[in-house]
């Protein structure tokens, strides 16, 4: 029996919404046939969006996107992207497949889409190839409410009002894709670009530097030596590669025991390098005004055979599951200083929610528990502290994740995954502070370490009701089933 306390008397931070969001970027069948069709489609569409993607990001509540990259964003020059279509230039996506961009997804399609589903904008501009003229005269153009050059531009395509954009990341990976920078000369382009972000009326931007690529804690510190009074946030990347090498990944569907076991260890890596970059952040930061934004996470296996390599497009098992819970339960037990996250990506790239094939969509398991674990939203964080051990993998990693909130209406929400890939958790949690009348979960869970959904059967891995949890007292037992994951409310 794992014992667990929990004090729901003691909050300790808001949970940010915006740690649930996605990443769009043009990269294979993200943006063109995952979320754009075009208005001459045959498959239902608004103004060429997706009904059908509509629906499921709206159902999962997605806060905040990410766009337009990603390696895209520092080759993307805005001004491609607005106008009429046929009048829109055309441009080489040389990072991913070397195909033919077409630029009919630009800016009004993109917070056209914000909109449609309730989600903030996270743009990203280019400092890689862009000029700072450039990024200025974009942030006007979007956010100017007055008469200028940019926001007459912007009426005469079509928006007469502007748009709000609480998110602007300066750069994306400059220290490799994004220019190949030392750390030095990026923080002092940093500013210069920043100071040229400029807030329009009413639009207040929560302006986001690139930060490191997962273990260099060198840039965090440098950064936030010589940039922190010009940053609301700072960026994060890690993926977890199960494979030996970025040229081994291995497979998102044929696995074994051993390579289950190896991705949870190597997805709970995320534990450390959130521990000693926010001690770095701690360090010149103490007030933690600065957030840590960790914009791309999650699975990179190899392709799905007979796909290009290029547009990255992998299956989505209970493996992914188990990955996003951990990830997600990380991040909330860090509520203090992450400010968002953005899983990669949203549609039909690495480990995304939603998979398309024409007029056909499904949830992925990753899908599932972004529905699962959306009740923590803007809640606030409990204390919640283990009585003792608490199990681990065969190679030494934890076998469980958890995190515990309570929402505005007072009701406290459980998440937790077991990573064990045989053998129930017996767990027990002892409530202080809250007098537990009723609890309901779900549990989502598949008979086999690849379970996933297909075209042909969509819901073969979604969640359901949660029966192995009862209430002794003031005290939650939980019998949490192996390879699963589990959300958790009490009234």
């Amino acid at each position: 029996m794992t014992r667990f306390i929990l004090n729901v008397d003691q909050k300790k931070a808001r949970i940010s919404r915006d740690i649930y969001g996605q990443f769009t970027e043009h990269l294979g069948r993200c943006i063109y046939g995952g979320i754009w069709v075009g208005l001459s489609s045959e498959i239902p569409n608004t103004r060429g969006i997706r009904n059908d993607v509509i629906e499921i990001f709206k159902r999962l509540k997605i806060p905040v996107l990410r766009w337009p990259g990603g390696c895209f964003a520092d080759e993307y020059h805005w001004r491609d992207g607005i106008g009429p279509t046929k009048d829109r230039p055309k441009m080489i996506n040389v990072h991913w497949g070397g195909v033919t961009e077409d630029n009919s997804f630009g800016t009004h399609e993109f917070l056209d889409l914000c909109e449609l589903v309730g989600a903030a904008p996270y743009i990203c501009g280019n400092v890689g190839s862009g000029s700072v003229q450039e990024m200025r005269e974009w942030v006007e153009y979007m956010t100017f409410d007055g008469v200028s050059p940019m926001a007459d531009l912007r009426r005469r395509n079509g928006r007469d009002k502007p748009w709000k954009i609480p998110f602007f990341g300066v750069g994306n990976e400059n220290w490799g894709c994004g220019g190949n920078m030392r750390p030095e000369y990026y923080a002092d382009l940093y500013r210069r670009y920043a100071c040229y972000v400029r807030e329009f009326g009413g639009n207040k931007i929560f302006k986001i530097a690139c930060g490191p690529n997962a273990t260099d804690y060198r840039w965090t510190e440098v950064l936030m030596r010589e940039a922190a009074g010009n940053m609301n946030g700072l960026s994060l990347h890690y993926y977890t590669v199960p494979g030996p090498d970025w040229n081994h990944k291995g497979s998102a569907t044929d696995f074994d025991g051993n390579e289950w076991y190896e991705t949870l260890k190597k997805t709970w890596f995320m534990e450390e390098l959130l521990k000693k970059h926010t001690a770095i952040m701690d360090h010149f930061d103490p007030d933690k005004r600065i957030g840590l934004v960790v914009d791309e996470w999650g699975t990179w296996f190899d392709v799905e055979p007979g796909t290009n390599p290029g547009f990255l497009y992998q299956q989505n098992t209970m493996r992914d599951a188990l990955v996003a819970a951990i990830n997600l339960d990380l991040f909330n037990n860090r509520a203090d200083r992450i400010r968002m996250a953005n899983i990669a990506q949203a549609v039909n790239v690495l480990q995304s929610v939603v998979l398309t094939e024409g007029e056909r969509l499904l949830v992925t398991p990753t899908g599932h528990v972004f529905d699962l674990y959306k009740v923590h939203q803007d809640a606030e964080l409990l204390d919640l502290k283990p009585a003792g051990e608490t199990p681990t993998l065969p190679n030494g990693a934890p076998a469980l994740s958890v995190s515990a909130s309570s929402d505005r209406d007072r009701r406290v929400h459980i998440t937790m995954s077991n990573g064990l890939i045989s053998g129930d958790m017996d767990l027990r949690f002892e409530l202080r502070g809250f007098a537990v009348k009723k609890a309901t979960g779900r549990v989502l869970s598949g008979p086999a370490m690849n379970s996933l959904n297909t075209f042909d059967k969509p819901d073969a891995v979604s969640p359901r009701v949660f029966n192995g949890v009862k209430i002794e007292g003031q005290e939650l037992i939980i019998k949490l089933p192996a390879m699963s994951v589990a959300a958790i409310s009490l009234e």
